[in-house]
Protein backbone atom coordinates (compact mmCIF):
# COMPACT_ATOMS: atom_id res chain seq x y z
CA UNK A 1 0.00 0.00 0.00
CA UNK A 2 1.12 3.54 -0.78
CA UNK A 3 0.04 6.72 1.17
CA UNK A 4 1.24 9.76 -0.52
CA UNK A 5 0.22 13.42 1.03
CA UNK A 6 2.42 16.81 0.89
CA UNK A 7 0.23 18.35 -2.01
CA UNK A 8 -1.43 21.86 -1.81
CA UNK A 9 -2.10 25.42 -3.12
CA UNK A 10 1.18 27.54 -3.89
CA UNK A 11 2.08 30.06 -6.06
CA UNK A 12 4.34 30.01 -9.29
CA UNK A 13 7.58 29.90 -8.05
CA UNK A 14 6.69 28.21 -4.53
CA UNK A 15 8.09 24.85 -3.29
CA UNK A 16 5.85 21.45 -1.98
CA UNK A 17 7.75 18.84 -0.82
CA UNK A 18 5.29 15.30 -1.61
CA UNK A 19 5.76 12.42 0.82
CA UNK A 20 4.84 8.77 0.16
CA UNK A 21 5.18 6.13 2.50
CA UNK A 22 5.23 2.20 1.49
CA UNK A 23 3.14 -0.71 3.50
CA UNK A 24 3.11 -4.01 3.12
CA UNK A 25 6.65 -4.54 0.43
CA UNK A 26 10.09 -4.64 1.43
CA UNK A 27 10.56 -1.06 0.03
CA UNK A 28 14.05 -1.00 -0.19
CA UNK A 29 13.81 -3.72 -3.09
CA UNK A 30 11.09 -1.60 -4.93
CA UNK A 31 11.81 1.38 -8.05
CA UNK A 32 9.78 4.10 -6.64
CA UNK A 33 7.80 6.72 -8.57
CA UNK A 34 6.55 10.00 -8.93
CA UNK A 35 3.54 10.61 -11.99
CA UNK A 36 1.21 12.84 -12.60
CA UNK A 37 -1.98 13.02 -14.52
CA UNK A 38 -3.60 17.09 -15.32
CA UNK A 39 -7.12 16.92 -16.18
CA UNK A 40 -7.84 15.95 -19.71
CA UNK A 41 -4.69 14.74 -19.77
CA UNK A 42 -2.76 11.28 -19.66
CA UNK A 43 -0.46 10.14 -16.20
CA UNK A 44 2.69 11.10 -17.09
CA UNK A 45 5.94 10.18 -15.91
CA UNK A 46 7.75 12.97 -13.05
CA UNK A 47 10.66 10.89 -11.44
CA UNK A 48 11.75 7.56 -10.49
CA UNK A 49 14.72 6.31 -7.96
CA UNK A 50 16.17 3.18 -8.24
CA UNK A 51 16.17 0.56 -5.29
CA UNK A 52 19.93 -0.26 -5.35
CA UNK A 53 22.15 3.17 -5.81
CA UNK A 54 19.24 5.35 -5.04
CA UNK A 55 19.64 6.44 -8.58
CA UNK A 56 17.44 8.91 -9.78
CA UNK A 57 15.55 9.88 -13.39
CA UNK A 58 13.67 12.49 -14.30
CA UNK A 59 11.28 13.97 -16.72
CA UNK A 60 13.17 16.92 -18.84
CA UNK A 61 10.52 19.82 -17.67
CA UNK A 62 11.15 19.14 -14.26
CA UNK A 63 15.24 18.62 -14.41
CA UNK A 64 16.70 21.00 -12.30
CA UNK A 65 13.82 21.96 -10.33
CA UNK A 66 12.34 18.43 -8.41
CA UNK A 67 14.33 16.03 -6.56
CA UNK A 68 13.46 12.75 -5.87
CA UNK A 69 14.91 10.86 -2.65
CA UNK A 70 13.73 7.68 -0.47
CA UNK A 71 14.31 7.12 3.16
CA UNK A 72 14.37 3.56 3.53
CA UNK A 73 14.44 3.48 7.11
CA UNK A 74 11.05 5.46 6.62
CA UNK A 75 9.76 3.69 3.61
CA UNK A 76 9.53 6.94 2.39
CA UNK A 77 9.65 8.49 -1.07
CA UNK A 78 9.99 11.95 -1.41
CA UNK A 79 9.27 14.54 -4.21
CA UNK A 80 10.91 18.22 -3.14
CA UNK A 81 9.37 20.81 -6.02
CA UNK A 82 10.84 24.07 -6.50
CA UNK A 83 10.06 26.67 -8.84
CA UNK A 84 6.90 25.62 -9.67
CA UNK A 85 4.77 26.14 -12.39
CA UNK A 86 1.32 26.79 -13.24
CA UNK A 87 2.19 23.70 -15.62
CA UNK A 88 2.85 21.57 -12.91
CA UNK A 89 -0.56 21.84 -11.58
CA UNK A 90 -1.75 17.91 -11.55
CA UNK A 91 -2.33 14.97 -8.97
CA UNK A 92 0.51 13.27 -8.08
CA UNK A 93 0.64 10.06 -7.69
CA UNK A 94 3.23 7.60 -6.22
CA UNK A 95 4.04 4.35 -8.02
CA UNK A 96 6.54 0.80 -7.30
CA UNK A 97 7.50 -1.90 -8.66
CA UNK A 98 10.51 -4.37 -7.94
CA UNK A 99 11.23 -5.83 -10.99
CA UNK A 100 11.02 -3.17 -13.60
CA UNK A 101 13.66 -1.84 -16.01
CA UNK A 102 15.28 1.95 -16.40
CA UNK A 103 13.76 1.83 -19.98
CA UNK A 104 11.07 1.25 -18.42
CA UNK A 105 10.47 4.04 -16.05
CA UNK A 106 8.42 5.98 -17.87
CA UNK A 107 5.71 3.82 -18.35
CA UNK A 108 2.52 3.85 -16.25
CA UNK A 109 1.46 0.52 -16.54
CA UNK A 110 4.76 -1.44 -15.66
CA UNK A 111 4.18 -0.30 -12.21
CA UNK A 112 2.21 -2.86 -9.68
CA UNK A 113 1.40 -0.75 -7.26
CA UNK A 114 -0.10 2.85 -6.73
CA UNK A 115 -1.16 5.52 -4.31
CA UNK A 116 -4.34 7.52 -3.78
CA UNK A 117 -2.73 11.05 -5.01
CA UNK A 118 -2.37 14.25 -3.92
CA UNK A 119 -3.51 17.16 -5.31
CA UNK A 120 -0.91 20.24 -6.66
CA UNK A 121 -2.16 23.29 -7.72
CA UNK A 122 0.19 26.18 -8.48
CA UNK A 123 -1.77 29.54 -9.44
CA UNK A 124 -0.11 32.36 -11.57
Amino acid sequence: QLQASGGGLVQAGGSLRLSCVASGVSFRTYVMAWFRQAPGKEREFVSAIKASDSRPSYQDSVKGRFVISRDNAKNTVYLQMNSLKPEDTAVYYCAADRQIIVCSYSRPEAYDYWGQGTQVTVSS
